[in-house]
């Protein structure tokens, strides 16, 4: 299956660009048209065409990063959680400096394993609390951790935003499952299920908790496994 999905993704791109490429040409021969409903009903369409490309483009990326997440090999060393947690958060702020946010990483969050599967959870984790927590008055992130009734360290990505309701909560994590529109919020329904399958490889587990309105928390564990 990671195979097939490997594979379908790579020979999914070249028509897929294909069709940005030419309906972007369309699209900027039409502009060039004398302006009538015929003009702006095609440039509409051409809109659309080009939106569902971008939205099959995320969904091929999306499969591409859970079949590597399955694939690569680990490289085992330390990891500042911290650090990289500060600056995806202030990527996401320079995007959109306008908005509102109060952002609080706890120091010193070390972890073992691979650097770059970890900082793809925490991007993946990060950018959804970013994402759903857009309708605020004000963005509030928090990013820390708590130590387990075992001794066991869990880190969290906490959030004010729209949250979810905890009846379905067994469908986060899966493949192609979304909890909320396209229309309310974008994505794949990929994210989760890539950021498990990272955990997972890491000897870890991954859950989260919500209430509708009142945002949400992820918690993860890391173990000791090079899977």
């Amino acid at each position: 299956m990671e195979s097939f999905s490997y594979s379908v993704s790579h020979d999914l791109r070249s028509p897929l660009n294909a069709i940005d490429g030419f309906s972007s040409l369309l699209q900027k021969t039409v502009l060039m048209m004398e302006s009538g409903p015929l003009t702006e009903r095609s440039a509409h369409y051409l809109a659309r065409i080009r939106a569902g490309v971008s939205q099959m483009g995320e969904l091929i990326e999306g499969m591409l990063s859970l079949s590597l997440a399955s694939r690569a090999s680990l490289l085992w060393e330390p990891v500042d959680l911290s650090a990289l947690a500060n600056s995806l958060l202030g990527r996401y702020h320079e995007r959109e400096p306008a908005r509102a946010a109060l952002l609080q990483v706890e120091a010193g969050l070390l972890a073992q394993g691979d650097s770059r599967l970890l900082k793809q959870v925490l991007d993946n984790l990060l950018g959804n609390a970013w994402k759903f927590s857009a309708g605020q008055v004000r963005t509030e992130i928090a990013v820390g951790h708590e130590t387990g009734s075992t001794g066991e360290t869990i880190y969290f990505v906490r959030d004010n935003g729209a949250g979810f309701d905890m009846a379905y909560a067994d469908k986060l994590f899966g493949t192609f499952q979304r909890l909320h529109t396209q229309g309310e919020f974008a994505g794949t329904g990929i994210g989760l299920a890539t950021v498990r399958r990272i955990i997972e490889r890491h000897g870890g587990k991954i859950w989260g908790e919500s209430t509708p309105g009142h945002g949400a928390t992820f918690y993860f564990t890391l173990g000791t496994a090079m899977l």
